[in-house]
């Protein structure tokens, strides 16, 4: 494919991150305000192709980390980066608030988080009924009190990482995806990095690999750690399910995790889930069993459940390594920084842990600050965002602002295109969808496809035959209907 072409050469830059997750996208951010020369190589057809696609997108406040690790620290001080970097970046995002919602005999479990709480600092407080139903009448019934931390909501997982990869690109970084590693070394100093698209040089490595970090530091000679997979399955609600969720309801939580959860999305859904089942780690298959587990547990602190409103389900893994995230130099590698087991809250901590890792790069490069730098990129507008005077002075300037592509999502021909173009191109049709919505309404692209498929064909200048899904081998027209030969298909 024409997009995916790169001679096989010999780079060589000041770091190299591996891994484009949400942390993997924060550091590179980071590293990027530098003056420096920073990439990062991504194995899949786009950033945000793992654990990030699949997050729940919760803003976690941090009051059930443990007190003293790395989680407690990270998630504390993320909460207020990610709110930042939100209106930096026109990501969208909601501090609606979250409850811990406890039925009868629950009350020292929302007393001990409290406690934890106070001791990681975090604002929350412990509501009688009445006081909860105030801020979300749908409390299920059996509910009789509930933990309120005001400083938590919610936010686009994958168009976070998104826009923090724009930016760093923007500000000089550069990204290759469909860029798996091969080998990673040490000689004469140096890291060599053996990839399909070439070999790279850096004095320093920082491992974002997410579920393939252990077998990453393997290939440097580096730690290994026993790790661990856990799926978690969800239901996506549609819009009209929106009215009745106010804040992120959550049970009180378990050694398995957070629990099930009921939640308003940043881009106006609602999502029941997820489940905690050990797995593979490239299993995100949904089953009955773990869908039956959501529907059985969700009436449990929401009143009124809408399955019947559910446009979509899908399956996240993440990764768990030990009790606490890892996030330290390597003890036998020296320049290689590593971090592993990042499950949750490790969306909320990723922005502060890209902080600390800064930190430790700097401790290897002593790389300056830029002069000049770029906080806000241009903001891109959304018809959804637009009013009809708004919309018709883009329309006067492009027509395409005038051509509705996704009906469910009131996404133009402009926005794809925008997408295409954008500093990390969207060069499929997933890559499109999670920039711009075109897909993930209620059709879930049953009308858009076809057209979205046509747009990056023509701004690629690319045969549609070769405009594919996502990774690997998944185009989606493989032939005319009429071409010769057809019939042995």
């Amino acid at each position: 494919m024409r997009f995916l072409t790169r001679k096989r050469c010999v780079v060589t830059k000041d770091v190299i991150v591996i891994g484009g997750g949400i942390v993997g996208c924060a550091v590179l951010d980071r590293l990027a305000r530098r003056a420096a020369s920073v990439c990062l190589l991504e194995s899949g057809d786009d950033v945000a192709v793992g654990a990030t696609r699949a997050n729940s997108g919760i803003v976690h406040a941090g009051y059930d980390c443990e007190p003293g690790t790395l989680k407690a620290r990270f998630n504390v001080r993320g909460n207020a980066l990610v709110w930042q970097l939100a209106d930096e970046l026109n990501v969208p995002a909601l501090k609606c608030g979250s409850l811990v919602a406890a039925r009868e005999g629950g009350e020292e479990g929302l007393a001990e988080l409290k406690r934890k709480a106070d001791l990681n600092g975090v604002r929350a407080e412990v509501l009688s009924r009445e006081r909860a139903l105030r801020i979300e009448p749908m409390l299920a019934e059996g509910v009789v009190a509930a933990l309120y931390a005001p400083d938590a909501g919610v936010i686009s997982p994958y168009q976070l990482a998104i826009a923090l990869a724009d930016r760093a690109v923007l500000n000089g970084a550069e990204i290759l995806t469909e860029c798996a590693v091969l080998s990673l070394k040490k000689e004469d100093g140096v890291f060599v990095v053996g990839t399909a698209k070439g070999e790279f040089r850096a004095k320093t490595v920082v491992n974002c690999a997410g579920a393939e970090a252990s077998a990453v530091n393997a290939m440097a000679g580096a730690e290994t750690y026993r790790t661990e997979f856990r799926k978690g399955e969800y239901y996506v609600l549609d819009h009209t399910e929106r009215e009745n969720v106010s804040t992120v309801i959550f049970p009180l939580p378990t050694a398995a995790g957070k629990g099930i959860l009921v939640a308003p999305t940043a881009d106006g859904n609602v999502i029941y889930g997820p489940t905690s089942t050990p797995a593979e780690k490239d299993d995100t298959s949904v089953t009955a069993e773990g869908l039956e587990e959501i529907r059985r547990n969700v009436p449990l602190t929401y009143a009124r459940p809408s399955f019947g409103k559910c446009i979509r389900v899908y399956c996240g893994v993440r990764t768990v390594v030990g009790h606490d995230f890892i996030v330290a130099p390597s003890e036998k590698v020296k320049g290689l920084i590593i971090t592993a087991g990042i499950c949750s809250p490790g969306l909320t901590s990723a922005p502060a842990i890209a902080e600390y890792v800064e930190e430790l790069v700097l401790k290897e490069l002593p790389l300056p600050l830029k002069e000049s730098y770029i906080v806000r990129p241009p903001v891109r507008p959304r018809l959804a965002d637009l009013d009809e005077e708004g919309l018709n002075a883009l329309i006067a300037k492009d027509a395409r602002w005038g051509k509705i592509v996704c009906r469910c999502e009131k996404v133009t021909e402009a926005e794809i295109v925008a997408a295409v173009r954008s500093p990390l191109p969207a060069r499929t049709v997933d890559a499109v969808k999670r920039r711009v919505r075109a897909g993930m309404g209620r059709c879930q692209g049953g009308f858009c496809s076809t057209r979205v498929m046509e747009i990056i064909s023509e701004e690629l200048g690319i045969p549609i035959r070769e405009i594919r899904k996502g990774a690997g081998h998944s185009e989606i027209a493989l032939l005319a209907v009429k071409e010769d030969g057809y019939d042995e298909v």
